[in-house]
């Protein structure tokens, strides 16, 4: 059985060699997490490397959720999985109901009579509660980082999840609300990291490393849970 090393909300998979010598981490075509160390590196040490190199950690598998949601072609029918926070959703074709698509009890319910226009039902479903959603997660780790975004925008950003204009404002991508809650978390104060240091300099690195291991300690003494409307 393959040892593993969790740390906070990351788990690794632990690979010993006589023949190593340095630490590495690796984030899998899957978004498994390995660990590869020289025997004989004690489980302290390694963790100590994770918190060191974590910001790197999630911004790998922020890059890998953008590929996999770029890729991936999504039906809209029945039984299909749409993700929200991390979690996947099934898709529910409903005869009547208020609103084009909504997510109850479970399920994603789109009206069979809009499933023509049923990605751009998901799209604005997905931009309207990530603008609530972001929005409320912006206020919080502003004032851990220490900043004042002027205002928060959540469009349509391409292949970036997200971007630090000039003025101040902070721009998210519609998608980053697919992703969990750690993972977007680490976006967020990405960007609001750029507030205070516009390029990606060793500090900058740094001061993400610091602010992203200050929120999921936060995250772990208060968790939580989103109602879906």
């Amino acid at each position: 059985m393959t040892p593993t090393l969790t740390v906070d909300d990351l788990r690794f998979d632990v690979v010993l060699s006589a023949r190593r010598r340095t630490i590495e981490l690796s984030v899998e075509r899957d978004g498994a997490l390995t660990v590869r160390a020289p025997e004989g590196a004690t489980a302290p040490r390694l963790e100590a490397f994770v918190r060191q190199k974590r910001a790197w950690v999630y911004r790998r598998l922020a890059e890998k959720e953008a590929l996999r949601h770029a890729v991936s072609g999504k039906e809209f029918v029945s039984g299909e999985g749409f993700s929200y926070l991390g979690r996947s959703y099934r898709l529910l074709l409903v005869k009547k109901q208020a609103a084009p698509l909504r997510l109850e009890a479970g399920r994603f319910r789109l009206r069979r009579s809009d499933a023509g226009q049923a990605r751009a039902h998901f799209v604005r479903w997905y931009t309207e509660h990530g603008r609530a959603w972001l929005g409320r997660r912006v206020v919080g780790l502003a004032l851990r980082v220490g900043v004042r975004p002027a205002s928060v925008e959540v469009r349509d950003l391409g292949y970036r999840w997200g971007s630090c204009g000039r003025s101040g404002t902070l721009n998210l991508h519609w998608r980053s609300i697919l992703l969990p809650p750690s993972i977007v978390d680490y976006v967020l104060v990405h960007e609001l990291v750029h507030l205070q240091e516009r390029n990606h300099t060793p500090e900058f690195w740094a001061r993400v490393a610091r602010r992203c291991r200050t929120t999921l300690t936060e995250r772990r003494g208060s968790r939580t849970k989103e109602r879906p409307s």
